[in-house]
């Protein structure tokens, strides 16, 4: 994820051979409509068809822990870069729960810091000021 996500010439959050073809994406947090796609191919049309105003510039992992299911794995992490439209930095933290068998996910549910990236993808550099104390 972290080497996806960095590269300048295609980023994109998961690399698709890493996809199980059946897998589920989660993201309860997401807007209505936005938060479930179940099948690699129709998470890679959603995801190509959306293209993120954002810059990936650091991808930060926070901690990975084992749970009693050996297929089961949480990771901590935060992203961190530039929105395109604004050029402002912005870093938002995820928590992803990842169901893996024989080096595929198959169940990808992940909670977002959703009112960072909203203020994120939101902010003009003129509203900055009103952010100070």
């Amino acid at each position: 994820m972290q080497e996806a996500v960095l590269r300048e010439d295609d980023p994109t959050l998961l690399p698709a051979e890493l996809l199980a073809d059946d897998i589920v994406v989660e993201t309860p947090f997401s807007p209505p409509g936005m938060r479930r796609y179940e099948g690699r191919e129709t998470w890679l049309e959603f995801y190509a068809s959306r293209p993120l105003p954002f810059r990936f510039e650091k991808f930060r992992e926070i901690a990975t822990r084992e749970t009693a299911d050996p297929e089961v794995l949480v990771v901590e992490y935060e992203f961190t870069g530039t929105v395109t439209t604004t050029g402002l930095a912005a870093s938002a933290a995820f928590i992803a729960i990842l169901r893996v068998r024989d080096g595929k996910i198959l169940h990808w549910r992940e909670y977002q810091d959703v009112m960072a990236i909203t203020q994120a993808l939101s902010l003009r550099p003129e509203d900055l000021g009103a952010l100070e104390p």
